[in-house]
């Protein structure tokens, strides 16, 4: 949940496009007070591309980013060129909003002090990445990272919260229809996260958008084929 995550694409990106990066409020770099909808988020990097002077972009997010991205595409179309994409849902269902509440319930109890932070972030890493990227990795990977997000300060803990609260009720089943942009949809084929069904809806209801579903990979597609990104976008 920070730009970090873009690190491996930067270097080509940037050697044909300028390439701004920001955490949401909420996220590693950006403090609050924490948005409570996609619409604010979508505004803060609005502000942000007014700020530098950008009229318009090619959007590209990830998962929770992409779903920002998704809202400023339909809601202030006219500031998104082109539309990426990433391991997103058109929609939260039953087992993802249970998900997220039970994961905002364990970052509020990291975030006022109490034990949580451990809890959660095994509980999304254990959806992240594939298997098949996993055997890859040394034995102690997965704990390794758990401890390292596990010391955040509280104020890390507050912004989770926020975000998942929203990942409580979403779904932008009733706004995708209005997006213009040129749009390509990328999936993981074993994402347990946001399952590639979910990609395929968010294609067939953006008009004239492009998919792809990445065989082998899970959430962590931006991580474990950072290649193939680059191809696609290419």
């Amino acid at each position: 949940m920070s730009i970090a995550a873009w690190d491996a694409l930067i270097p080509e990106l940037s050697r044909r496009w300028r390439v701004v990066r920001c955490d949401f409020r909420g996220q590693l770099r950006t403090g609050g007070p924490f948005p409570r909808s996609l619409d604010e988020h979508a505004r803060d990097v609005i502000d942000l591309m007014d700020l530098l002077g950008i009229e318009t972009a090619h959007w590209l997010g990830v998962s929770f980013g992409a779903e920002v991205a998704m809202v400023a595409a339909a809601l202030h179309g006219h500031r998104v060129r082109r539309l990426t994409v990433i391991t997103a849902t058109e929609r939260t269902d039953a087992r993802m909003r249970r998900d997220a509440a039970e994961g905002r319930a364990l970052a509020e109890r990291a975030a006022a002090g109490g034990e949580g932070g451990a809890k959660l972030f095994r509980q999304i890493f254990t959806q992240t990445w594939s298997d098949r990227w996993l055997a890859r990795q040394p034995a102690d990977f997965l704990e390794s990272r758990i401890r390292q997000v596990a010391a955040l300060p509280p104020e890390f803990f507050a912004g989770s919260a926020a975000i998942l609260a929203i990942l409580e009720d979403l779904d932008l089943t009733p706004i995708l229809g209005r997006i213009t942009a040129p749009t390509l949809v990328i999936g993981g084929a074993e994402d347990r996260m946001f399952p590639p069904e979910h990609s395929r809806a968010i294609a067939d209801l953006i008009p004239g958008a492009t998919l792809e579903i990445v065989d082998g990979t899970g959430h962590g597609l931006l991580f474990e084929r950072a290649d193939r990104v680059l191809e696609l976008l290419a």
